[in-house]
């Protein structure tokens, strides 16, 4: 099944420039040596999963009994994979038809592609209370050459940033941002200049000195980047709530976070210092998440809406056109976004977060293909 839907995307020139006041103690890690390609990855090794033969005790089908399809083979062209849990995450490989997927409660990631079984590259330990658990996911700004995947995990005593490499156990990278009861979520970006943007929740109130409810800027030894506000902090960035994704534009250098925040939910340009008034906002709380920017166009996955949010920017600031709300209830709840090398849009399903029983192919990840002049097709 094909449906052919217009799409819109949406980028804006960031601009202007805010003093930040936060010059209160920071804690960070600094790790990490060593690369390692991420090759030669065992299968999932879990004996549950449905794309696996029954033991061998069971009985097998009287003879001329029709085959039932496997619930985990999605007919819909657009299904990359299926049978996951909730997808905290993704980050499309340079290759555009595989990606890594970070399961939100279950620390695994997975490496999936179409037509495939989905192969384990790393479980990270998390804990997922508190909107929490593994929320973030990006490749190596230098992929290519050394492998290595970026996370951002809630454990038992903070919320941080991992390094995952072949063959080895993840490793911190970036420490004690403060977990909390709620609002432990967080998101990855890498910025056009190699570095790392680390979008956190505030932890249900963390003070304004502390790591929490920032948009973090680091280098991929976890130190902070040149150009930050102060040289020695990784903050760029201040006043996020519960972020649902941050992505930057690579035509444009905008960089762009959603937001959860009271009784709206906002879309912030990223800018040094306290963030300002929102670019966007939704006084009807969809639920946003991931963000994908490119071109003059911006798409938001959002759980509440079952939806693809998008917009388009006006030259010179401001916005165009309508507004679309695209995939409404075709796949459920959508969270993790992710932009392919090609232009196609990944998007990934939270359906088993919302309780109830989900559909036997939940939770999925999506593949979206975007022609040049702004139709989209579901491949």
């Amino acid at each position: 099944m094909r449906h052919a839907v217009a799409a819109a995307l949406l980028a804006v020139a960031v601009t202007g420039c805010a003093t930040f006041p936060d010059n209160g103690p920071r804690e960070w890690q600094e790790q990490i040596e060593g690369a390692g390609e991420l090759g030669g990855i065992p299968r999932v090794p879990d004996t549950a999963d449905p794309r696996l033969p029954p033991p061998s005790g069971d009985a097998a089908p009287p003879p001329g009994t029709p085959e039932e399809p496997e619930p985990c083979d999605d007919p819909d062209p657009a299904v990359v994979e299926s049978c996951l849990d909730p997808v905290g995450a993704i980050a499309v490989l340079p290759d555009g038809r595989s990606a890594f997927v970070a399961e939100r409660a279950t620390g695994r990631v997975l490496r999936v592609e179409q037509g495939t079984d989905p192969v384990l590259v790393a479980t990270v330990p998390v804990d997922a209370g508190g909107g929490g658990g593994l929320t973030g996911l990006v490749l190596s700004p230098s992929y290519a050459e050394d492998g290595l995947l970026y996370a951002y995990a809630t454990t038992g005593a903070d919320n941080r940033v991992v390094l995952i490499a072949s063959g080895e156990p993840p490793k911190p990278l970036l420490t004690g941002i403060p977990r909390g009861a709620t609002n432990n979520g967080g998101a990855l970006a890498v910025d056009l200049d190699g570095s790392l943007l680390v979008a956190t929740g505030d932890a249900g109130g963390a003070g304004p000195a502390s790591l929490a409810g920032k948009v973090l800027r680091i280098d991929t030894r976890g130190r902070p980047a040149a150009g930050n506000p102060d040289p020695t902090s990784p903050v760029l960035g201040s006043g996020l709530v519960a972020p649902g994704g941050i992505c930057v534009n690579p035509l444009t250098e905008a960089a762009w976070v959603t937001d959860r925040s009271g009784a709206r939910e906002v879309l912030h340009a990223v800018v040094p210092g306290p963030v300002g008034a929102p670019a966007w906002t939704w006084p009807d709380r969809p639920g946003v998440g991931g963000c994908v920017a490119v071109g003059d166009r911006i798409v938001v996955a959002q759980r509440e809406a079952a939806a693809m949010f998008v917009i388009t920017t006006a030259v010179g600031g401001g916005f165009t056109g309508t507004p679309e709300s695209l995939l409404v209830d075709t796949y459920g709840r959508l969270a993790a976004a992710a932009l392919g090398p090609d232009g196609a849009i990944w998007l990934g399903t939270v359906n088993r977060d919302a309780g109830g029983a989900p559909g036997p192919p939940d939770d999925r990840v999506i593949r979206i293909e975007f022609a040049a002049g702004g139709g989209a097709d579901r491949a």
